[in-house]
């Protein structure tokens, strides 16, 4: 199934910020296969054909969050890990700035549906990080129902650190 988002982050798309983005995915027996996703503002785009090496992580980890309503479960596992918050606009957006290297964890609560992350996450996955929800059972798509409460994208080395802070809050 093609699960298209053709406008994620319609406030900082009508604010003229770069933090918006553009999502095309294919959905394979339930998980994300094939995905792009284009950040307009930035001029590029970023698939799962061809995606960026990891970088190295950063000290202190950052973490993103939402700009306008950070998620409480990520501000406390950001403290928990003594990680540094971004705050930043689409769910493509924050998801691409860590398979760019811009940061390391994207945990997101607030409640998505399946084109908000689809894209992200064959991107994510394909460029070597960890994907799943937050209670580690894997993201699941062209289901009867297309919300998902929570996302976790995050580098390997950090899962294990990010899912236990959860599992403790």
């Amino acid at each position: 199934m093609w699960i298209v988002d053709p406008l994620d982050g319609t406030r900082e798309y009508s604010e003229g910020r770069s933090d918006w983005a553009v999502h095309v995915a294919l959905a394979i027996g339930g998980e994300a296969a094939v995905g792009a996703v284009t950040l307009p503002g930035l001029n590029l785009t970023l698939t799962s054909a061809a995606p960026p090496r990891l970088k190295a992580i950063g000290t202190p980890p950052k973490m993103l969050v939402s700009r306008t309503r950070p998620a409480t479960e990520a501000v406390a596992v950001a403290k928990a890990l003594g990680a540094e918050l971004l705050p930043m606009g689409s769910a493509g957006a924050k998801a691409m700035a860590v398979v760019r290297g811009e940061a390391d964890i994207y945990l997101h609560t607030g409640g998505q549906y399946e084109w908000d992350n689809c894209a992200p996450v064959a991107v994510a996955q394909s460029a070597g990080l960890y994907c799943a929800r937050i209670d580690g059972s894997p993201m699941r798509y062209n289901a009867k129902d297309s919300y998902l409460p929570d996302l976790l994208i995050c580098r390997p080395e950090l899962k294990n650190a990010v899912v236990e802070a959860i599992a403790a809050l």
